[in-house]
């Protein structure tokens, strides 16, 4: 059964952008917020009075919860962040940086996000012995092949980091076999989740995953403004740390704590944020994600039929996997006359009220792939737990009535301007 939002949005607006942030939330993670701010307030782990207790247990039931959801060995190996990029950084520079002597070689994708890139290019830029490949993925459906990843390992390679969901294409990379193989070679494997975690199931184990970062307010329902690095028991033993400061623990030492959490959390904490986290993550275990995937699949499936089997239409190009198979609930969308993504963004919003997202995503290299980049990328449409099969039809109807006259067939009656 589809999951019922909590407040559904005003009927001229459907929300179809969930792969920047999802909308709406559960009603429990605004609730868990505005408890925290009425009742408790207290900074977690920073006083012994009974409000900064139950503020630093709600904050470590999060890490509970979080690795009950991807079968984490050890709650205290979540790493809670600011999102996916600072993650990410936390990972790529902990490994990286741990050797400043010898040869240091890193693994990523085109498919990958600047999440990836950026950190990667900086450091190459920075230090001689840092060097990366980049390995290409096929233009049609985005995969990476897992034997161009073994091919690009060298006896250097300190690390390999993956996209596991484009945010362009909606590609599902196959992780668990990449996964084996970093496994094979000793080589730390660091999942990007940010469009896969509360979507379809992940496991640490089975996915053969050392170090996962995701945002908390994507797929996991929270508020901006968190995220986690999840370390794989061992992995923090070959990474160093990057921030440093404060911990509420061994305070009279001026050196950083060397047991985990408090190694790799300096600082006071997003508890507010953090405790809304983990009302979403409660919310998406309740439903379970298994059915929450089912629901996605559903949706997938639907566009996929409306876009390719109902209208066919002349003009209209959707990137990807062209079926359910190693995709998500994301689409990359480009019609012929619509020189600018922005142009058809508009016209959706001005017209049919659906909000989508156009540009290059903050993946330039997946562009190239899939050859948009030169045309400034694509108009993006990415699904939610509380998007409809009814918000599905009324899209691919809309994107029929923008196809221009000449090579549009007649829309379904269901489209009306909003």
């Amino acid at each position: 059964m589809t999951p019922q939002p909590p407040a559904t949005p005003a009927a001229s607006r459907i929300y179809l952008d969930n792969a920047a942030t999802s909308f709406p939330k559960p009603r429990a993670v605004l609730e868990a917020m505005t408890d925290y701010a009425n009742r408790l307030g207290a900074s977690p782990g920073r006083g012994a009075y009974a409000e900064a207790r139950e503020s630093a247990q709600l904050m470590n039931q999060c890490r509970q919860r979080l690795c009950q959801l991807f079968n984490g060995q050890d709650p205290n190996h979540v790493i809670f962040t600011l999102n996916t990029s600072d993650a990410l950084n936390m990972a790529i520079r902990g490994i990286a940086l741990a050797s400043m002597t010898s040869p240091c070689h890193v693994i990523t994708t085109d498919m990958d996000h600047n999440s990836v890139l950026r950190p990667f290019n900086a450091l190459c830029e920075q230090y001689a012995h840092i060097t990366q490949t980049r390995v290409a993925c096929d233009p049609q459906t985005g995969l990476v092949d897992p034997d161009d990843i073994r091919a690009a390992i060298k006896p250097h390679t300190k690390l390999i980091a993956i996209v596991h969901g484009s945010n362009v294409t909606g590609t599902l990379q196959p992780i668990a076999q990449i996964g084996a193989i970093a496994r094979e070679h000793d080589i730390p494997f660091a999942v990007d989740a940010a469009q896969s975690l509360g979507h379809t199931p992940v496991d640490i184990e089975r996915d053969n995953i050392d170090l996962l970062a995701a945002p908390g307010h994507k797929g996991l329902l929270g508020p901006l403004g968190t995220g986690f690095l999840y370390i794989r028991p061992g992995i923090e033993k070959r990474m160093v740390t990057t921030r440093e400061g404060g911990t509420g623990s061994i305070s009279d030492r001026d050196v950083q704590p060397d047991f985990l959490p408090d190694r790799f959390e300096p600082g006071s904490h997003n508890a507010i944020g953090i405790i809304g986290l983990s009302a979403g993550v409660q919310w998406i275990l309740d439903q379970t994600v298994e059915k929450l995937w089912e629901h996605e699949k559903t949706l997938t499936r639907a566009m996929i039929d409306a876009l390719s089997g109902d209208y066919q239409l002349p003009g209209l190009t959707y990137y990807g996997p062209q079926g359910i198979k190693n995709r998500g609930g994301v689409f990359s969308i480009r019609i012929d006359g619509f020189d600018a993504p922005e142009t058809l963004s508009e016209q959706l919003e001005n017209q049919f009220g659906i909000l989508t997202r156009s540009g290059i995503h903050c993946a330039p290299h997946a562009h190239r792939t899939i050859n948009t980049h030169h045309l400034g990328g694509t108009t993006r449409f990415s699904f939610g737990p509380f998007t409809t099969l009814q918000d599905i039809q009324y899209s691919a109807d809309a994107l029929a009535a923008c196809v221009p006259p000449q090579t549009s067939r007649t829309p379904h009656p269901s489209v009306t301007s909003a």
